[in-house]
């Protein structure tokens, strides 16, 4: 089985109201004020996901700064799942910043059904966390700790070029927060932003508990040799394929792990076996 485990869908309502809510907005005008940055629905990505080939789908929606706005986007969420049993398996996107508020709405959205908390993000500068206060993210973490579901967090690498939504964030802060609550199930979106490449080092590896590193974006930067280089490390227990749909097709993920020349074992677990575990479904 083909799971996907970082897919982003939207309400209709916000998918038709984007021009209005780029503008109130500034991080969602960042990453979707652009009209060909593509948005789209539960079903479109059903869909889309029949023609990929791909049997299931962690998705959640986008953390907005209006509390309203918050609450229909993942109410979407869990419908969609309600609607998809089969195929979907929602998770809680709470405002920027966290807290104390956000870790009991969290709860409150585990009690009714969703699978795990993410994305977990900050998108503009104004909210980032590169040497500001990642505290505020362990309510939300301690709440996935005590329901038992995995904690996908949004980062990024801290070189390379400049693209809409990359903040500063440093490696340093970002082991911190990820060696606090070493039996949480922390997914970290984006490779970790490149902290994988660390794990070569004893002293990180023995503090880091039960991480695990989508590789949501991959193409757009990393060369395929990434895979064979993340497996060498890590091994191909602690890798999931998320795609970023419909920021990137699953199909470019499945082209550039064959170019890696994975086996068929270790393809197996990145695409699906892994994910399946954390989820608690295998």
């Amino acid at each position: 089985m083909i799971v996907d485990f970082h897919a982003h869908i939207f309400p209709p309502e916000v998918c038709n109201r984007r021009a209005e809510l780029a503008g109130s907005d500034p991080a969602f005008g960042l990453l979707y004020g652009n009209p060909a940055a593509r948005m789209v629905t539960a079903d479109e990505t059903v869909q889309a996901m029949d023609q990929e080939g791909v049997q299931l789908a962690v998705v959640f929606g986008f953390p907005w700064s209006d509390p309203g706005l918050c609450r229909m986007a993942n109410d979407y969420v869990l419908e969609a799942q309600q609607r998809y049993p089969a195929r979907l398996r929602a998770f809680y996107t709470p405002a920027p910043g966290g807290g104390p508020l956000e870790a009991r709405l969290a709860l409150d959205a585990l009690h009714r059904g969703m699978k795990g908390i993410g994305e977990v993000a900050c998108y503009s500068l104004a909210g980032s966390r590169g040497g500001g206060d990642w505290s505020r993210l362990r309510p939300l973490a301690e709440a996935a700790l005590e329901q038992k579901v995995p904690f996908l967090l949004h980062t990024n690498e801290p070189v390379g070029h400049l693209y809409p939504g990359k903040v500063e964030m440093r490696l340093k802060d970002l082991w911190g927060f990820a060696r606090e609550l070493p039996e949480l199930a922390l997914v970290l979106a984006h490779w970790g932003g490149g902290l994988f490449f660390y794990e070569l080092m004893r002293s990180v590896r023995q503090s880091l508990g039960n991480l695990y590193y989508d590789t949501a974006a991959s193409p757009f930067l990393y060369d395929p040799r990434v895979y064979r280089v993340a497996v060498e490390i890590l091994g191909a227990d602690r890798i999931l394929f998320g795609s970023d749909y419909p920021l990137i097709s699953p199909s470019r993920y499945f082209k550039e792990m064959e170019e890696a020349g994975l086996s068929p074992d270790e393809r197996e677990r990145i695409l699906g076996a892994n994910a399946l575990e954390l989820l608690g479904e295998r």
